[in-house]
């Protein structure tokens, strides 16, 4: 029950987002009096619908996007010189050039998007992305400020007995290996580091530094335990021990294997809590986020094929592979499902993760410089702003608005592309599936 109830959440999200991305466009389009035709969340048949102000409002079957129809999208033959229909490109922007105009109307394009100035038209179709981006902000603020995330403390949870090379592939000592500096020292675990080498620990990460820059030197430890403070002397050993970059991953070379370095090692491992964040820590773990989901989206066509060779070949795919609406629905379940001591708020704060990573997705794949997508009208929109600009500058006459008409073939490639990555991917996910856990 409770994985069907995951992947519920995690559709009404996808709707939600999808809504306020819609309602990122509406807001503006009509504030600078755009007449907007249609608001739809999905796609297929509508399932309801009102018109209110002249904009039809409705929900449709399929719950995987929406649209919202802005009038005059495309400036009509007139606007633009009536450019000759040749060629199979040149039809296909013909008709979508009719087709808007004739849902202009006889009643004239005074309230058509094409008429708008240009600081207008990139404020119109920023609006979607930023509002995925707020709701993103808004997420991740909940669950690092208002919940908080696991994270590892200064108290220790377990003392290591031998330094185990990490090449080696078990939990146990064995005759020969090297005793662990940390339980020589006497540090038990429940001790709680306050102290070391004279500087005075607030967190893990400090710690570890610590350690890892104290290779062979005796260095004085001040542990509570008890309630009493201990003063102990610790000699980390100089061990190679994994490399991990500063999103956490594990650093590999050009062939794939593990990158490793001589640091020093204490051999103890600190106790996870649930650790909240500071307002002010909120901006860092946005940028974090959405560079790690722009550089993913930046390497989309290498990310689908990886995907699509390992599932030919049945490589199992890794953590990080890209997913469709069926993984994603999959990585919900799981999060709502997970058993264990205290996993409730972890489940909370993951599908918060995981409700932010999606409008992440949304705000850096719209961000594309590509029709359909908005950073395709953007960039038309900035290319014709800056046409504009040039003629004043110059002193010549206002230029025709862009015909981005011409742009729907583009389009229609792009769609065709897409959809068979989509389609690719919903497969992929069902035979050869990415699992949390």
């Amino acid at each position: 029950m409770s994985y069907v109830l995951g992947v519920l959440v995690i559709v009404v999200v996808l709707l939600v987002s999808v809504a306020l991305h819609e309602l990122g466009h509406l807001i503006p389009a009509k504030l600078f009096g755009v007449r907007v035709s249609q608001y739809m969340i999905g796609f297929g048949p509508t399932l309801w619908s009102r018109t209110w102000r002249g904009t039809e409002y409705g929900i449709k079957a399929i719950p995987l996007g929406g649209y919202c129809r802005i009038v005059g999208m495309y400036p009509p033959g007139h606007a633009v010189g009536d450019p000759p229909a040749s060629g199979w490109f040149g039809r296909i922007s013909d008709e979508a050039r009719r087709a808007s105009e004739e849902e202009i109307g006889p009643e004239g394009d005074a309230d058509a998007f094409y008429r708008l100035s240009s600081p207008k038209k990139l404020l119109v179709m920023t609006g979607g992305v930023l509002a995925n981006l707020l709701l993103a902000v808004v997420l991740l603020g909940v669950a690092y400020v208002g919940i908080g995330v696991p994270g590892p403390s200064t108290t220790v949870t377990s003392v290591s007995q031998c330094v185990i090379p990490p090449s080696e592939d078990r939990t146990t000592c064995q005759s020969g290996d090297q005793a662990a500096p940390g339980a020589a020292a006497g540090l038990l675990p429940g001790d709680t580091i306050v102290s070391y080498n004279g500087q005075d620990i607030t967190g893990w990460d400090q710690l570890a530094a610590a350690i890892r820059a104290t290779g062979n030197e005796a260095v004085p430890v001040v542990v509570e335990r008890d309630g009493q403070r201990v003063e102990l002397t610790v000699t980390p050993v100089v061990a190679d021990r994994y490399v991990y970059d500063a999103t956490g991953a594990q650093v590999l070379d050009g062939a794939g294997k593990p990158v490793t370095e001589p640091v020093g090692f204490l051999g103890i491992t600190p106790k996870s809590v649930t650790q909240r964040a500071a307002v002010s820590e909120v901006p860092g773990v946005v940028w974090q986020r959405t560079w790690a989901t722009v550089k993913v989206v930046a390497t989309l066509p290498v990310q689908a094929w990886d995907v699509l060779r390992d599932t030919v070949t049945g490589t199992p795919r890794g953590a990080s592979s890209i997913v469709g609406p069926v993984g994603l629905g999959r990585f919900a379940g799981e999060i709502a499902s997970a058993k264990g001591d205290g996993i409730d708020g972890l489940r909370v704060v993951g599908m918060l993760e995981m409700a932010a990573a999606l409008n992440l997705s949304l705000f850096a794949f719209n961000l594309i410089p590509l029709p359909p997508m908005d950073g395709g009208h953007f960039a038309a929109g900035l290319w014709e702003g800056a046409k504009r600009q040039v003629a004043r500058l110059r002193g010549r006459p206002r230029p025709r608005p862009l015909d981005t008409a011409r742009l729907v073939p583009v389009a229609y490639g792009v769609f065709v592309l897409l959809a068979g990555m989509g389609l690719m991917l919903v497969w992929a996910d069902l035979v050869n599936p990415v699992s949390l856990f």
